[in-house]
């Protein structure tokens, strides 16, 4: 598989109003090799993520015709790809916000290019690399299919069904799920769960974790007030029972 620092077709859409951030923004991800269009007006950023279908989109939080928060609600039922989220305040609700919404990821102004860059190559490299065996807590034998009762998690297909209808995950929420489900009946904690899905250490601050689980939670029948299927195992993490 063609590895993403390599991959110079990956097309970027970039929705920012602020046009100087967003051409200097634009030029240096062309410089490293992706395809890059901008979007000022939040009120055509639907249309243009629905017609064009980027494989990532950076969309901004704050924009004239429609906010992000928005446009990422509104999106999220027919557009799968990563949405890398900008915020020019550090407020945790925008954050949290943001994820509800189906953001995969977020960063607060001012970015710095290089770590855009970064968080845009780890975004991508869930597409096209499966967690590794290690970081599904599964060995070479383990199946690619795994199914409890109604539900279905698929990794050769990343997808999930719950009595046989799709289920819509993001590309973030489905990672989870499967890094979950391959490893029921053991407790993973926040530590275990942020370093396979991200990649770097878990500063204890970050909240994206328990924020996908409870997108997660209603989306495979679980109780979110009440779940059995994925439990909160306090002050330690996350179980995922086998026969819920």
């Amino acid at each position: 598989m063609e590895d993403v620092e390599q991959n110079e077709s990956w097309r970027i859409l970039i929705v920012e109003d602020d046009e100087r951030l967003a051409d200097l923004t634009k030029e240096y991800l062309e410089s490293n090799g992706l395809i890059v269009s901008v979007e000022p007006n939040g009120g055509h950023a639907v249309d243009r993520i629905k017609n064009e279908k980027p494989d990532l989109v950076v969309l901004d939080l704050m924009l004239p015709g429609e906010d992000g928060l928005s446009i990422c609600r509104k999106v999220r039922p027919f557009y799968n790809g990563p949405i890398l989220m900008l915020t020019a305040r550090t407020d945790d609700l925008d954050q949290v916000l943001g994820l509800e919404m189906g953001a995969d990821d977020y960063m607060s102004k001012p970015v710095r290019p290089r770590v855009l860059l970064a968080r845009i190559r780890a975004l991508l490299r869930r597409i096209t690399e499966p967690l590794t065996s290690d970081q599904a807590g599964t060995d070479d034998d383990e199946p690619v299919r795994l199914t409890f009762n109604n539900l279905v998690v698929d990794r050769s297909m990343r997808e999930a069904w719950l009595n046989d209808e799709s289920i819509e995950l993001t590309s973030a929420e489905f990672d989870l799920l499967w890094l979950l489900s391959s490893s029921a009946g053991t407790v993973l904690s926040r530590e275990e769960i942020f370093t396979a899905l991200r990649g770097i250490e878990y500063d204890g601050q970050d909240r994206s974790i328990d924020v996908r689980v409870s997108r997660i939670r209603p989306k495979i029948g679980d109780d979110p007030v009440h779940p059995k299927r994925i439990k909160t195992v306090r002050s330690k993490g996350y179980l995922f029972v086998k026969e819920a």
